[in-house]
């Protein structure tokens, strides 16, 4: 397996919206042949529990994403975190208590209480199989990117063949060893909301907080082709008019907060790879190319509908209280983003997990040449973009390039 390189499978963040990569996975499976499978996996956020899931089964790739798909079918939101009427309340004032006061308690590590997203990994996820495809040489390397709150760096923890190395940049760094439960939950511990986790000697948040570099852990890690699922419903460039001048309600300005910390990145890296591909293409054949640089294969798939619209209305399936909040923070005036990433609802949920597998298998031709190595070697970028008339029926959107 270490004698070629290997293809790996990028997960970004996106809470709720997890589930539609879920779903392109399965398309992916009946789409490829049955021994294939993904030597490098990385992710982060809700990305790294797919990772994680996906790296630690012992099945093939469809066995993996059915077992997956299956776990986040029985996924609610009281397993993510505590919905119980008290204990949201009491968060809620001891927070506005604080603020009121000046006084910071030892005690306020989240909004919300995340130890049934604990309980619920620690029933879903096998470490013990990443151990196993490890050594049977299935997998090269899992990767899951955290935020080191000491420090402000991006830390990806790997687990990988003995002769993975790790590195450091600025920023970013890597650290080599088994991963568990807290590596997970430390990736998707989304900042304020959820409690900070400690691995180690130090305490750890949301990798998708400072990460922007997605792509960069699985070339680091030996990858000459890349497959990335996002999250991110390609927008017009000219948007919709308003009806009237108003001031965004709090639950809008925090849709684009989580926009910009889960989707932004993964748009950017994989921008500025397009132009490193152009770089290269433009130099002549003689010229040895630059810093090690080499040709590297890219496919970003993306849904075809806007997973926030897919939220829309469903506010009603959220617990009492935490309806109330998101109430109060202007949710039924703005789009449905900031919910859409705080509905881990079992409705919503299989809404993204059939669109995710619709969406690939719809692009079935475009996903096996890109996985049999044949695609463009010209070092250009072939944008398919969305129907703007039809933005609900369109195909999923794919970038295809070359390095």
């Amino acid at each position: 397996m270490l004698g070629r390189a290997p293809t790996a499978l990028v997960l970004c963040g996106g809470g709720a919206r997890g589930a539609y990569q879920v779903g392109v996975l399965q398309g992916i499976a009946e789409i490829c042949s049955h021994d294939f499978n993904f030597e490098i996996i990385t992710g982060v956020s809700a990305g790294g529990i797919n990772a994680a899931s996906m790296a630690g089964h012992r099945g093939n790739l469809a066995e993996a994403s059915n077992n997956l798909a299956a776990a986040w079918q029985r996924l609610s939101i009281n397993q993510v975190f505590s919905t119980r009427f008290g204990k949201l309340s009491w968060s809620v004032l001891r927070w506005l208590w604080m603020v009121a006061t000046g006084r910071c308690s030892v005690h306020a590590r989240g909004l919300l209480d995340t130890r049934p997203l604990g309980r619920f990994l620690t029933r879903a996820l096998n470490f013990e199989g990443v151990s196993h495809n490890l050594a049977q040489g299935r997998l090269r390397a899992l990767a899951l990117s955290t935020t080191c709150y000491r420090t402000g760096h991006t830390v990806t923890f790997v687990q990988g063949q003995p002769k993975i190395l790790a590195w450091k940049r600025a920023r970013r760094r890597a650290e080599l060893g088994p991963i568990g439960v807290a590596h997970v939950m430390a990736s998707a511990a989304l900042p304020l909301l959820f409690p900070a986790i400690r691995v180690g000697a130090g305490f750890y948040g949301d990798g998708s907080i400072r990460q922007t570099s997605p792509l960069a852990p699985a070339i680091h890690l030996g990858a000459r082709r890349i497959l990335a699922i996002s999250v991110r419903y390609p927008t017009t460039a000219k948007p919709a008019a308003e009806p009237a001048l108003q001031h965004p309600p709090p639950a809008q300005v925090l849709g684009m907060m989580m926009h910009s910390m889960f989707l932004d990145a993964l748009e950017n890296d994989a921008e500025r790879l397009q132009r490193i591909n152009r770089t290269l293409s433009a130099l002549p054949a003689h010229v040895q190319t630059p810093d090690r640089l080499q040709r590297m294969q890219l496919l970003v798939l993306r849904p075809s509908r806007d997973l926030g619209g897919l939220a829309k209305g469903m506010e009603r399936h959220l617990p009492r209280t935490l309806r109330l909040i998101t109430r109060g923070l202007g949710s039924t005036r703005s789009p449905s983003d900031f919910l859409s990433y705080l509905m881990f609802e079992p409705t919503y949920l299989q809404r993204l997990i059939d669109l995710g597998k619709a969406d690939a298998l719809r692009q079935r031709e475009r996903i096996r040449r890109f996985l049999q190595g044949r695609v463009s070697d010209t070092g250009t970028a072939r944008f398919r973009r969305p129907d703007f008339k039809l933005p609900h029926t369109g195909p999923l959107q794919a970038d295809e390039k070359t390095t």
